[in-house]
């Protein structure tokens, strides 16, 4: 059949879910049952664990403790001064990539964005790779810490603002300059105004993904620069204090919905008050002084996340007395005492993983998006506990598994951890399909209907044809957020089977040595060249807007 754009398929006239699946019943039962037990039962456990489990005497204590009132300040200003770094220096290069039209911009914020889709603990070993090359010693401290969260987080800057800003129509601008006001004055008094909801949502993202940070503080920060995130896993994993750890993590979902609400708000507030504009803000470069100013922009961009990059590749190819070669590579196949088994076995087992997990989410994620699609108090329920871990730590996730799980003992089987990877990329799955459901055409529906197509018939015939590239999509963001999970994994992976590639870094890294360095390292550059393609793929499914019949 003829290929079918999804720009072209306007979704009116009669309800698209009236020819689909009538009575969810069976099929319902798919995500009710997975988000139950996997998002819901868990979180429950952590909440009753802290507010039950914990009596007003004990909460008083642990709420009275130095350490504790440390560890929370220590979060909050870490995270706030992370933000604002990340914004200081995200918002011109946001600025440069919406203003301006020129060629490459594609593909330097495709650059941009990379560092967000690497592991954390790839970010820890690219940072640590930079200050070794550049001889600064920020071991384990807070510079460190800074500089890493700056480093992962620019792209959501970029990202939610710029993709915002050259959403804005220009004419408001334009006629300020018009009227005699400098461009500086006519950006401050017309355009500013505009973007602050969005730049103020970016700032809540910001901080919030370093105020859930795990693997860049367990390395980078050491046991001195603690927050709530480590503390719940010290806590759980370590002293079985599970009553502490269930305060801090109720305490860090509270922080996280409150903020995430505000950033949904505030996201709100910019889109209603844009919407009907026309004129695009970005321009051709018209003056040598711009071209300077994008050029300097593309070398920020270049220093700021090529840098660390290039100097983790330059690292793990180190052999010793300033050569190079490919000796830590070639290691990653030989066994080391202070691993269950070798690095390269690791890999094995994160790709394998990821792969059921992949597998897990798009299916779920397909019958959850069928359900959602449909409406009514049953779809909006599932969809915001699908949602749930986007917005909860997988620390604290990994946390609720461990007590939810004693009953039926499920914390010692090696499916535990691709099923809970599925749960985390089960979001990213709900993102592309969901749209492209809600996008099909309903006149297909009709048509496979009126030729005697059952319900089920109809979904088979049109639907899924239609979003399969969109499953494809999810399906491929899951698989590369399952290769770098780390923080559920590393309260889950109990057996040598369950060992995956992010744990054995992490483990490299915690030692001294050279040569477990140089692995650890070398292993670093194979799993972020591994998720950097895998991501690249999923984006370029998501860019390709026709799907055939």
């Amino acid at each position: 059949m003829t290929p079918v754009r999804r720009a072209e398929r306007p979704n009116r006239g009669l309800n698209a879910s009236k020819l689909t699946v009538r009575n969810p019943g069976f099929a319902a039962l798919v995500p009710v049952v997975f988000l139950g037990v996997l998002v819901v039962w868990p979180l429950i456990e952590v909440l009753v664990r802290s507010l039950a489990g914990v009596g007003p005497e004990r909460l008083a204590e642990i709420l009275g403790r130095r350490s504790t009132r440390s560890i929370l300040w220590f979060t909050v200003w870490q995270a706030a001064a992370s933000a604002a770094l990340t914004l200081a220096l995200g918002l011109p290069i946001a600025h440069v990539l919406a203003r301006y039209r020129f060629r490459g911009r594609a593909a330097v914020r495709a650059i941009a964005v990379v560092p967000f889709v690497l592991p954390t603990v790839v970010v820890a070993a690219a940072i640590d790779a930079s200050f070794e090359a550049l001889s600064i010693d920020l071991d384990r401290s807070v510079g460190a810490i800074l500089v890493a969260h700056v480093f992962f987080n620019i792209a959501i800057v970029i990202r939610v603002v710029g993709g915002r800003w050259v959403s804005l129509d220009r004419r408001p601008e334009e006629a300020a300059m018009v009227l005699g006001a400098s461009p500086w004055t006519a950006f401050r008094f017309t355009t500013l105004p505009r973007l602050l909801p969005v730049i103020g949502s970016a700032g809540i993202l910001t901080f919030l993904f370093s105020f859930t940070s795990f693997g860049v503080i367990l390395i980078l920060g050491g046991p001195t620069n603690a927050t709530i995130e480590t503390e719940i896993y010290r806590n759980a994993v370590f002293r079985q204090e599970f009553d502490v750890a269930a305060v801090l993590a109720l305490i860090q979902i509270a922080v996280v919905a409150a903020l995430s609400l505000i950033s949904a708000r505030l996201q709100g507030r910019f889109s209603r008050q844009e919407r009907g504009r026309r004129r695009a803000y970005d321009r051709p470069i018209r003056s040598k002084a711009e071209r300077r100013h994008v050029i300097t922009i593309i070398g920020l961009v270049a220093v700021v996340v090529g840098g660390p990059l290039v100097a983790l590749v330059a690292a793990s190819l180190r052999t010793g007395d300033r050569r190079f070669g490919l000796t830590n590579y070639r290691n990653l196949f030989e066994p080391v005492n202070l691993l269950p088994v070798s690095a390269a076995e690791a890999v094995g087992t994160s790709l394998r993983y990821g792969l059921i997990a992949a597998l897990i989410a798009v299916f779920v994620g397909v019958v959850t998006a069928f359900v959602v699609t449909r409406g009514g108090a049953l779809g909006r329920s599932l969809e915001v506990a699908a949602l749930v871990p986007l917005g909860v730590s997988a620390v604290t996730l990994g946390f609720g598994y461990l007590l939810a799980f004693t009953v039926l003992d499920l914390r010692r089987s090696t499916w535990i951890v691709p099923i809970a990877h599925s749960v985390i990329g089960l979001p990213f799955v709900l993102a592309s399909v969901i749209p492209a459901l809600r996008a099909v055409d309903h006149r297909y529906r009709e048509a496979a209907s009126v030729l005697g197509a059952t319900p089920s018939g109809v979904v088979r015939l049109i639907d899924l044809p239609l979003i399969r590239g969109a499953a494809l999509t999810g399906g491929g963001f899951a698989f590369a957020v399952s290769l770098g999970e780390f923080g559920a994994t590393s309260f889950l992976a109990r057996s040598d089977g369950a060992f995956t590639a992010p744990l054995a870094i992490f483990r490299l890294l915690s030692q001294p040595g050279d040569l477990l360095r140089g692995r650890a390292l070398a292993l670093s550059v194979v799993m972020g060249v591994m998720v950097a393609i895998v991501a690249a793929a999923a984006e370029w499914r998501r860019d390709d807007s026709v799907v055939s019949l």
